[in-house]
């Protein structure tokens, strides 16, 4: 069964929380990251991407790079931007976007549950990028990010928690420049934190929805730790991982699209003929966001084109041949396109639908020959690949919004 514990947050001064709020460190690149912090030295960037504070030919891997985020760490928390709770607490994270709300509980998650299986996993690692969130926690003695985890819906917990925020004044609330809003409640009565812990330790599983690369840097973390002390308890805060876990019905999964740079040696029409050989395809009067499962759009030299996978291009009992993503490459990108590994393959770039199928046609009009909108991976997809022990394939789902970096820290 799952623990997940309160912690003793080091988070922003109630003033400040929209200035030291940020994206998380890995949705914009070096650059995207400098114009974002311009003018604001209270901006969690220069922890989460401390390299934007150092010259542009330092790399950003460098060791400097992790020292700065510790420096900027311990300045923020030495000028008052950045406060510690004294006892620990939950807190109740809303999100409001477009009118639509998802509610999580931020606590902490034991990293023997993520070693046992108890929070499943549904995506690889890459190694350098663990590396990356390695020192940057290592260095600064602190998850500086949580993972977004969730669970099966729970009502008592649903009740628990809207009781609460019903009573009870928020920390923070805000909306942030993209305009999505984001509300904060501590919860620091002793009865309903037991009564938070006895819910999730009444949990068979948790899920990891989005940040694969931190769970994992944060388990290797605590495993340094383990091994440096020699003897441990348990108890430790280096046993656990900063986490803001919702349940499924709440979460909102967008399409990843595909774009690939040329047609494999294929001109448009040959292309279009082999497409044809495992899907229907539909010219439409313009551009083409999917609807439902098993359909695409694509753009090709300007035209749209509803793609509809043929019966028996997939075994709709297989969880992973069944989702669209394994569709669309098993048929199309890898066989015509030749794109075998999409993990690594130069060739494919990926666009996150929060960008919209603007972006395909957009970036075809550059540096892309093709594009494919997809129809979003449902949290039950999900689910089920977490629960068979299997691996989605890379770019399968793009959740909105994003948990805000810099409004919770958990010390180790």
């Amino acid at each position: 069964m799952a623990r997940f514990k309160p912690f003793k947050s080091i988070r922003p001064r109630a003033e400040l929380a929209a200035k030291v709020a940020s994206l998380p460190y890995d949705v914009m690149n070096r650059e995207e990251a400098k114009m974002m912090v311009a003018g604001n030295p209270d901006s969690f960037l220069h922890i989460s991407r401390p390299e934007i504070d150092l010259d542009d030919s330092v790399d950003p891997y460098d060791e400097i790079v992790y020292r700065t985020a510790r420096k900027n760490l311990d300045s923020m928390i030495e000028k008052g931007s950045l406060i510690q709770d004294q006892v620990p607490k939950f807190y109740i994270y809303r999100q409001i976007m477009r009118g639509r709300v998802q509610t999580g509980i931020a606590g902490c998650a034991s990293i023997d549950d993520y070693l046992n299986d108890t929070i499943r996993k549904h995506e690889l690692t890459r190694i350098e990028k663990e590396i990356d969130r390695i020192n940057n926690f290592d260095h600064c003695g602190a998850h500086t990010e949580p993972v977004f985890l969730t669970y099966r819906k729970n009502e008592p917990m649903r009740c628990l928690l809207n009781d609460w925020i019903k009573w009870n004044k928020p920390l923070y609330d805000f909306t942030s420049d993209d305009g999505i809003t984001h509300i904060v409640w501590d919860i620091d009565d002793a009865s309903a934190i037991k009564d938070i812990e006895e819910l999730f330790g009444s949990m068979e599983y948790l899920y990891i929805a989005d940040g694969h690369h931190r769970t994992a840097s944060s388990v290797k973390v605590g495993l340094k730790r383990r091994e440096e002390a020699g003897r441990y308890s348990g108890d430790e805060e280096f046993n656990y991982i900063l986490a803001v876990a919702f349940p499924d019905e709440d979460l909102f999964i967008m399409d990843y699209n595909r774009l690939v740079r040329d047609l494999n040696g294929y001109t448009a029409e040959d292309f279009l003929t082999e497409v044809r050989r495992n899907f229907i395809v539909e010219m439409t009067g313009g551009q083409y966001k999917p609807k439902e499962k098993h359909t695409f759009g694509m753009v090709l030299e300007g035209k749209w084109y509803k793609l509809t996978a043929k019966p028996g291009t997939f075994d709709d009992h297989n969880v992973i041949d069944r989702l669209d993503v394994s569709i669309l490459q098993n048929n199309l990108l890898g066989p015509v396109l030749g794109i075998k590994d999409p993990r690594t393959d130069k060739r494919i770039d990926f666009s996150g639908g929060i960008r919209g199928i603007e972006e395909l046609e957009k970036r075809t009009g550059q540096d892309m020959k093709v594009a494919f909108a997809m129809y979003p991976t449902t949290i039950e997809d999900l689910i089920a690949v977490a629960d068979s022990g299997r691996i989605m394939p890379p770019k399968s789902t793009w959740f909105e919004p994003k948990l805000r970096s810099g409004l919770f820290l958990h010390k180790f």
